[in-house]
């Protein structure tokens, strides 16, 4: 009897996609506008050649040409459009910070989960290691690094990944240590579960809710990284499209009352407001909290 209950109770319960839908109807506006803001960044990027009037190094005019028909947004030092430098850098700029922030949940994640499980020698050897790391100021370890290494794209996101992977370290490790010492935990183990079924059965599952908002925050952070590295000229390099390079290449503008070089630097503000909108709904609706309604 009580197995006819649940199993008419699951029939009635909403589908997965279902469920969704209705807490994106529920979601507060400023999380519907921060998801808006997100999915037209993943547009532009993903069409960026189709959107463009030019190629994304082509050169097009004179420098500095002002707004008009031809040149919707001018043209920077180099004469290229800066439309096109724009769209173009939305497809650099967030794609190399959505791998980068990837690979440092893969580094952090995986390390932090495993010296919770195993603790002793490796979680001390791990976190001594990422001590060491945090103590030194991330934008001028990075810096030293990518002036030693060179300044590819691949260098680029290997090194700021690693040096961000610190703090993501830090939180699956807080978190992960007060899952391992639950029973079903030591009843996997007890039944002869190997480590990765441990690691991606029973404890992954346990911590996403905290790990998919640090995702956000994080990228965020890379986000800005990569644009203040680029604006420093040890970034993404010329001629690719990038909004840090772009707001110092046209920085001189600015004098003469160009508002210009400003688009580079809102279209970095917009996209980094959206996703913590995006994150604040995600921390309130995984927590239970509830607003005041």
């Amino acid at each position: 009897m009580a197995r006819t209950t649940d199993d008419i109770a699951s029939r009635q319960r909403p589908s997965k996609a279902r469920q969704f839908w209705i807490a994106l109807k529920k979601a507060p506006f400023t999380a519907k506008m921060g998801m808006g803001i997100v999915l037209l960044y993943v547009f532009v990027a993903l069409f960026a050649p189709v959107l463009t009037p030019y190629g994304e190094s082509e050169v097009v005019g004179s420098e500095f040409e002002p707004w008009g028909a031809k040149f919707l947004l001018g043209t920077d030092n180099l004469g290229r459009d800066m439309l096109t430098r724009l769209l173009f850098g939305a497809r650099n700029t967030v794609g190399i910070a959505f791998v980068t922030t990837c690979l440092a949940f893969l580094i952090g994640g995986v390390s932090g989960i495993l010296a919770a499980i195993y603790s002793g020698w490796m979680d001390q050897v791990f976190s001594r290691i990422v001590d060491i790391l945090m103590a030194i100021p991330a934008l001028i370890f990075s810096l030293l690094l990518l002036t030693i290494f060179g300044t590819s794209i691949p260098i680029l996101i290997v090194i700021i990944a690693v040096l961000d992977s610190t703090r993501v370290f830090r939180l699956t490790r807080a978190v992960s240590l007060n899952v391992v010492v639950m029973d079903y935990v030591e009843a996997a183990r007890l039944r002869g579960e190997k480590i990765p079924w441990i690691t991606f059965r029973e404890v992954l599952p346990n911590i996403l809710s905290p790990l998919v908002a640090e995702f956000g925050l994080r990228f965020c952070f890379v986000f800005l990284t990569i644009a203040s590295l680029s604006f420093l000229g040890l970034g993404i390099q010329p001629p690719t499209a990038d909004w840090g390079s772009m707001v110092r290449d046209n920085a001189t503008l600015i004098t003469y009352e160009d508002i210009t070089p400003l688009l580079p630097a809102a279209a970095i503000a917009i996209l980094t407001v959206g996703v913590n909108f995006i994150v604040d709904w995600f921390l309130q609706k995984t927590s239970g909290l509830r607003d005041g309604q």
